[in-house]
């Protein structure tokens, strides 16, 4: 069948980011106060519009520090202890009520990120408990103290918070959470604050350390938990684990 211009409307493409890090030994995700309409003073997730010359992964990039202060070197996947990735691709005809707009999603995963600063089209920039964000209703009233994400945001945090917990099972990616040197325990709290549980110390410093190439000790030592001397490591070699840190069941 030709090519008829005519038959198809106009659409744009945007960028959605599910910015994620551990704080105060939560799952923290970053969100934005809409300053303009559709949806003028409800949280969503920070992202916006790819430019006409541009490509996915540095919109991405540009709107994370547009609207947040933040900074992604755009690379193969991971720099300066940043990861990022391509989450989905979100395109129901009435996402958003402007037109027609095709979102491709990302994933950031980066350790103790530091405290945002709007701008852009964002009121106010913040870190929020997943937890607290996922339990939001998406019919809940607009009149509410705290409604539900702007869009379709809701679902692509659910879908990056889900990646994120199912990507740490088989690889070596809970790491991204950890500064450069980090102890066991520090990689548990990862763990549990990703998944939402609670994990037994000596079963996981097993697990860990046992898993060829997940970590590598530094040599050094860090009182910095309190207690005794924990020993540090960094991040392996190893993409995979093998076996895997299965997601223990609730």
């Amino acid at each position: 069948m030709p090519y008829d211009p005519s038959a198809y409307p106009p659409f744009a493409v945007t960028v959605d980011l599910v910015v994620l890090t551990v704080r105060r030994h939560a799952l923290c995700a970053l969100v934005v106060r809409r300053g303009e309409s559709p949806y003028e003073g409800r949280w969503a997730l920070p992202g916006g519009f790819v430019q006409p010359k541009e490509g996915l992964a540095a919109a991405a990039a540009r709107e994370l520090e547009e609207e947040t202060g933040l900074r992604v070197h755009e690379s193969a996947g991971q720099s300066g202890g940043v990861h990022l990735e391509q989450l989905a691709t979100y395109g129901d005809p009435d996402r958003d009520p402007r037109m027609r707009v095709v979102s491709v999603a990302h994933l950031v995963l980066a350790p103790d990120l530091p405290a945002p600063v709007s701008g852009g089209d964002a009121q106010t920039v913040r870190w929020a408990p997943v937890e607290s964000l996922l339990s939001l209703e998406q019919e809940e009233s607009r009149e509410a103290a705290d409604p539900a994400l702007a869009f379709d945001h809701h679902r692509i945090l659910a879908d990056g918070v889900e990646r994120a917990r199912s990507k740490i099972e088989y690889s070596a990616l809970a790491t991204a959470f950890c500064p450069p040197e980090f102890t066991v325990g520090e990689l548990r709290r990862v763990y549990e604050a990703v998944w939402g549980v609670a994990l037994d110390p000596r079963n996981f410093h097993r697990k860990v350390t046992g898993t060829p190439g997940f970590l590598v000790p530094t040599g050094g030592t860090t009182t910095r938990q309190g207690g005794r001397p924990a020993q540090l490591f960094r991040a392996g070699g190893a993409t995979l684990l093998n076996p895997p840190m299965l997601r223990p069941e609730v």
